[in-house]
């Protein structure tokens, strides 16, 4: 069996390069979705289940396409097709979303079509970055394979950063940050606008950049064994590696604690730092958010989450660096646990600077590790369907944390006074503890390649 030639620097940055405008998306999707429902009258208590149907549409369309696209020929490749479609999804929606509370409906009317149109954001935006994790799997050997989803890693970072960033620079241009009670922003409206565009440039960049292998240079590197065509997706978990069911436990309490994060973060924010007001909502005390302290939090959550993303891009090639990538998973996950947890003790929104640089090693060991310790142990026909059935890792768990996080912020919150959201921070940092001792229980295998290292030509490769 063949292995994939090693690729220059640059086809490796073209190969990830759209994962940057894909990642602003999902960066101003998961800062401001909380800020967007509870704007629009969301009672925190239920905060967390309006972030179930973003999961709830991954788990069902990665491996649709994971499934689709390994079947897929066409002279524009087998991966950016979809890519195409999911990205022309996500412009649309990314246009209506914020303009949820603009179009003079009731607040019911408002959140149904929040619901619907975050839905088709997140499962558009899942569509879309499942073609870049595949075409690494398609496209680069194992012994780079860490270099290329270091740079992706470093490009979602990156445009994580950018999106974060959009709703604090227009309010600090002199874009209104604060709108009539039920209306969003025009600080965050414009941060989607922009977002889009950007998507859409990244995504043709890429296209435009890259070439897929044709299917008799693809199958040199990936071929399919007698019988493995016709494997359905039961009998692929069956037979899934061990790397995919131990990697999958850690991913369990990791996901599950960054969904705890996106949720109640604007809220801890606003009570425990801004100290926004509070208002009765339907016999509940909430916090006000039509007060410019909440909107306040919502910017520097946006802030936070960037500290987050810089902290991600430093960490990232520091991980490299470890001889053991366990190790390396372990640390990551420990420090990101004291960052979730040293939220709670700090009171001045300039130390909190730690907490999410530490919350961004382990997302940089998220982005990075699973990825790279599944491909290195699969081989065949099927690199689509399994990284579209590991997605399930990631979708599952935030299922599971928005469905309970309600509950949850119950059992802390004292009745007459609002919902202490700080809390669930904490409560993520000790998933996030659980999910460093599961490390250990992670076997890596490498998948049987042979040694032969072929060189192409460029034209071919990429």
């Amino acid at each position: 069996m063949k292995t994939p030639p090693n690729l220059k620097f640059w086809q490796l940055w073209n190969l990830s390069f759209g994962f940057f405008g894909v990642q602003i998306a999902y960066a101003l999707q998961s800062a401001n979705i909380s800020r967007i429902f509870a704007t629009l009258g969301a009672d925190p208590h239920n905060l967390s289940y309006f972030w179930i149907l973003p999961p709830l549409a991954g788990i069902i369309v990665q491996p649709i396409i994971g499934v689709l696209s390994d079947r897929t020929w066409t002279r524009f490749g087998r991966r950016i097709p979809y890519l195409f479609i999911g990205v022309l999804i996500a412009v649309i929606v990314m246009c209506l979303l914020p303009n949820a509370g603009s179009f003079g409906m009731t607040v019911g009317a408002a959140m149904v079509f929040g619901l619907f149109a975050l839905m088709f954001l997140d499962t558009s935006i899942n569509m879309a970055m499942q073609p870049f994790k595949m075409m690494v799997g398609d496209m680069v050997n194992e012994k780079q394979k860490g270099l290329a989803y270091s740079i992706q890693s470093f490009l979602c970072n990156a445009g994580s950063l950018v999106g974060y960033l959009f709703p604090i620079f227009f309010t600090a241009i002199g874009i209104q940050a604060v709108a009539p009670k039920g209306v969003i922003p025009d600080s965050v409206i414009y941060s989607f606008y922009i977002g889009a565009a950007i998507l859409i440039f990244c995504v043709i960049y890429t296209s435009v950049k890259v070439k897929e292998y044709p299917p008799e240079i693809y199958n040199q590197y990936h071929p399919v064994k007698k019988g493995e065509e016709k494997a359905n997706i039961f009998k692929l978990l069956v037979n899934a590696p061990s790397a995919f069911w131990t990697v999958g436990l850690v991913q369990f309490f990791c996901w599950a604690a960054f969904m705890y994060m996106w949720t109640y973060t604007n809220g801890a924010l606003a009570d425990n730092i801004f100290h926004a007001p509070t208002a009765l909502h339907e016999g509940k005390v909430v916090l006000d958010t039509a007060s410019k302290e909440y909107q306040a939090a919502g910017d520097w959550v946006g802030v936070l989450f960037a500290v987050q993303a810089i902290g991600s891009v430093i960490w990232a090639p520091i991980i490299a660096l470890f001889k053991s990538r366990k190790f390396a998973y372990i640390l990551s996950l420990v420090l990101g646990a004291f960052g979730f947890i040293s939220v709670f003790f700090f009171q001045n929104q300039y130390l909190l600077f730690i907490s999410y640089a530490l919350i961004g090693c382990a997302w940089a060991a998220m982005l990075a590790l699973p990825f790279t310790i599944l491909t290195n142990s699969l081989t065949g026909g099927h690199m689509g369907t399994y990284l579209g059935l590991f997605n399930g890792t990631i979708c599952i768990p935030q299922i599971v944390a928005a469905a309970l996080g309600g509950v949850i912020l119950s059992i802390f919150t004292t009745p007459g006074q609002a919902a202490p959201q700080v809390y669930m921070l904490v409560f993520a940092g000790v998933l996030l503890l659980i999910g460093a001792c599961c490390v250990l229980f992670v076997k890596e295998g490498t998948a049987d390649r042979g040694k032969e290292v072929v060189d192409i030509p460029d034209s071919e490769a990429l």
